[in-house]
């Protein structure tokens, strides 16, 4: 009962907020405390010309750092809002008023368990950046490296926690109240968001991330990552390489320092498609001011508190999905989301097909550089509502990376589409793991993978055989008929135990037959 209060009473600031900027349109939409949000469209501003998404954008601006993030996340979600508001979304600018480079000291310190003077020699108070959730500070070690110092907002841990619990409050409400966003599953929606705002607040995990996304880099000579230095490193502080390069947005001056954009887009879409493709991994912020080129030429990324996630089957369904549409195939695009299980089964997949097609067209009608297969993937999820197709958090996730690749590579050359730069990558990628080679030797590992497992399987057999045996000759009351006495020697479990072994070797070696 306190908690609804509390989260009604909460509900109500954050609608007069948005009825400010007269952005009240998603709460109308979700159709939770209608007489809360009619009471609060009282206070709506009038002929407000910026477009809804603008409107939407500068309420949550103002309402804080929880909101902010939230904004960025529901920019993923063009299959809950209008393309145009999921696109302004997008571009919620991340800044803060900094707090005070004192008071930055007083954490790096509690953190470290030094004082400043003993990490470094030189310390910037002003900080370079400050965001929702943390600042960075530039500074130079005591062993004479610079470095950047980021450092996480005083109390953002408690302010996140209370804002987390009133949207878990009303993902709650929106599921017992709203059937038709069941499927959106709100309330795992929130968890996802949950989840990535609780690893940015931990700058150890974001410092992992960083070395990990560098590892998988370390023998390409385009792309790599800064340098960690765990030992200025804890849950509030990080420290890392200064990079000394040019934002990736900035053609002009990339042009100026002597390096060819084009080469440098062709590395950013080699980048991407490794990262998600080969490593199942990827950098999931990267605008603009997040990429440097350095003075080699190579790419660096920075800022990864956002990090993405792809198993080998998303990738697989990922890649014939891109080759397929590329390809104008769209029923091919329909049998893919089909055998993924993305479709239900009981939905038709010439309608699908048709579907498809009425998205790509539009789009592959236009010249090679005004394709967007960020935008397109967004339509695609757009129709999850007709198709009761089950909503991919992952894949939102990516379409926003999609989405914000595509703006570096139309700043760095609008005549070129990035993704076909990928696209031998992507084909290539498909043959060695699609391909007929592929195939036959999944499939003779599946079966090494059964008959390694037959050991077990018969133990756990022989173990089933010796309970029966034990239970039959507890309930034994007079010796069986001549008739019956084959039983003893092959009993009913031990029937089962062979029926279920010939089974397991047919079902793999069908498996391996198509």
């Amino acid at each position: 009962m306190l908690r609804a209060l509390r989260n009604s009473w909460r509900l109500l600031r954050m609608a007069l907020s948005f009825a400010r900027h007269d952005a009240l349109f998603p709460l109308e939409t979700l159709g939770i405390a209608p007489a809360l949000i009619a009471w609060a469209r009282l206070f709506a501003r009038r002929r407000d010309t910026r477009r809804p998404g603008e409107r939407l954008a500068a309420a949550l601006q103002e309402m804080g750092p929880s909101f902010i993030k939230l904004g960025q996340a529901l920019s993923t979600r063009a299959d809950l809002l209008s393309e145009g508001v999921a696109a302004d979304l997008a571009r919620l600018q991340d800044h803060l008023p900094a707090f005070s480079g004192a008071e930055a000291r007083r954490t790096i310190e509690a953190e470290l368990g030094q004082p400043i003077d003993a990490l470094f020699t030189s310390f910037e108070d002003l900080p370079v950046a400050a965001a929702s959730i943390a600042q960075v500070h530039f500074a130079v070690t005591t062993d004479g490296r610079d470095v950047a110092v980021k450092v996480l907002r005083p109390g953002i841990e408690k302010a996140f926690e209370r804002d987390l619990d009133l949207f878990y409050w009303m993902a709650e409400l929106v599921e017992r109240t709203q059937p038709r966003f069941r499927r959106l599953k709100p309330v795992d929606s929130v968890r996802a968001f949950a989840d990535v705002v609780r690893v940015e607040m931990d700058l150890r995990m974001e410092a992992a991330a960083a070395e990990e996304l560098g590892l998988n880099f370390v023998d390409d000579a385009g792309y790599r990552a800064p340098t960690i230095d765990w030992d200025r490193t804890a849950q509030r502080v990080l420290t890392l390489e200064r990079i000394d390069g040019i934002p990736i947005g900035d053609r002009d001056a990339i042009v100026a320092a002597g390096h060819d954009p084009d080469a440098v887009m062709k590395v950013c879409a080699e980048a991407f498609f490794y990262q998600v493709f080969r490593d199942g991994f990827f950098h999931a912020d990267m605008h603009g001011g997040n990429a440097f080129v350095d003075r080699e030429g190579r790419i660096v990324p920075v800022d990864f508190g956002i990090m993405g996630r792809i198993d080998e089957d998303t990738r697989g369904y990922l890649a014939e999905l891109l080759v397929a549409f590329l390809r104008r195939d769209y029923r091919a695009v329909a049998e893919v989301q089909f055998r993924a299980g993305y479709v239900p089964p009981d939905q038709s997949l010439e309608m699908f097909a048709q579907a498809c097609r009425s998205i790509g067209e539009p789009i592959f009608g236009k010249p090679s550089h005004d394709i967007s297969i960020a935008r397109l993937l967004a339509q695609l999820l757009r129709v999850t509502e007709q198709f009761e197709m089950t909503v991919q958090p992952q894949l939102l996730l990516l379409q926003k990376t999609m989405l914000m690749a595509e703006g570096m590579g139309t700043k760095l050359n609008p005549k070129v589409n990035i993704w076909e730069l990928a696209r031998p990558l992507i084909e290539e990628w498909m043959r060695t793991h699609f391909g007929p080679r592929a195939t036959v030797g999944r499939a003779v590992e599946d079966i090494a993978q059964a008959v390694r497992r037959l050991p077990r399987l018969i133990d756990s057999l022989h173990l089933v055989v010796e309970r029966e045996r034990r239970i039959a000759e507890r309930a034994a009351a007079a010796p069986l008929p001549a008739s019956g006495r084959l039983w003893p020697r092959f009993g009913f479990a031990e029937v089962v135990a062979v029926l279920a072994l010939i089974a397991a070797i047919v079902a793999t070696v069908a498996a391996w037959w198509h």
